[in-house]
């Protein structure tokens, strides 16, 4: 063999091994992202937004170094394992899932393919990681561990309406997420001496008859457990509750900002803005093993002063005190 021969095989070995080496960001033309999410997207176009800006920040920019492939069951749950599975034949890269039921048909639809999930209760309790500090496995990503908050948020409604002796419960049995929080709603009801109805809302046909039972059962207030249905439909349930004269409390300052009364949770726009860290990492070789599950530090509550006049509600100066904005 000629000498310029052998340099010339020397070095093409050289520089495949290094291409095999280098992260997936630095050596795809372009990346893509499954952004599996089961709501719609209309309503949900604020958080797209905050991901984005994430994802900019952490040097990827939709359509110049990056592809998002978006999927929306628009409040079908039952379509999520064919999305997930559609993404993964698609050959995305990672997958980003919105809410416990698309993180976990995404989990059942791949045990390789990195996952970062977002607006996820209890991750643990539903079985998407064994650990949050080392989940050791393709998944990881943002928790807003709701069902811990479910108290201390029917303690605040009380104290806004300390007359209440009947509270109805908006929510939806086929999301995971919602039966921890409900229990734990009832047993902080238990412990006022409040009754507790339940309204169930499947999909959005539900709604009006849940809204008539909820007047029928002659509710002094209102609790709407976060869900896809709910959130999608967020108008109607702020417009209901107005109308039928119900204080109610929500998880998601997205309601309050739609002219309801109250809410108290975490802001998911930071939750997007920071899984899209997250994903920037992953894009450039981190394992999502390493990454640890986060936490929210920040829980806010919001409080509509415009909704309290109209429901003929005074909120009391210490409950305006605990507020993190106040909207006038």
């Amino acid at each position: 063999m000629r000498f310029d021969q052998l340099k010339r095989r020397e070095f093409i070995t050289l520089v495949g091994s290094a291409v095999a080496a280098w992260p997936l960001a630095a050596r795809a033309q372009m990346p893509v992202i499954g952004f599996l999410h089961s709501a719609s997207r209309a309503p949900n176009a604020h958080l797209v937004a905050a991901f984005r800006k994430g994802l900019s920040e952490a040097g990827f920019v939709e359509g110049q170094n990056v592809t998002i492939e978006y999927r929306w069951a628009e409040g079908q749950y039952d379509r999520l394992p064919r999305m997930a599975r559609e993404l993964i034949d698609g050959k995305v890269d990672i997958i980003v899932t919105v809410t416990t039921p698309a993180a976990l048909a995404a989990k059942q639809a791949t045990s390789v393919l990195p996952i970062v999930f977002v607006e996820v209760g209890n991750p643990i309790l539903v079985g998407l990681v064994g650990s949050l500090s080392r989940p050791e496995s393709n998944i990881t990503g943002f928790s807003n561990m709701a069902s811990d908050l479910s108290d201390k948020r029917f303690a605040l409604l009380k104290e806004a309406i300390p007359h209440a002796r009947r509270i109805a419960v908006l929510w939806n049995p086929n999301n995971p997420t919602t039966a921890p929080k409900l229990q734990a709603t009832e047993a902080a009801a238990r412990s006022f001496d409040i009754t507790v109805s339940r309204h169930s809302v499947q999909d959005v046909d539900e709604l009006e008859a849940s809204f008539g039972a909820i007047r029928a059962a002659g509710a002094d207030a209102l609790i709407a457990l976060l869900d896809t249905v709910v959130l999608d439909n967020r108008e109607r349930v702020v417009t209901f509750a107005a109308a039928s004269k119900l204080p109610a409390i929500y998880e998601a300052r997205e309601f309050v900002q739609s002219g309801g009364l109250m809410s108290y949770g975490t802001n998911f726009a930071d939750h997007f803005e920071n899984a899209a860290g997250y994903v920037g990492k992953i894009l450039r070789g981190t394992k999502p093993g390493a990454l640890p599950v986060q936490q929210p530090t920040k829980f806010e509550l919001v409080i509509n002063l415009k909704a309290a006049n109209a429901l003929g509600l005074a909120v009391s100066p210490s409950l305006l005190a605990l507020a993190d904005e106040v909207i006038e």
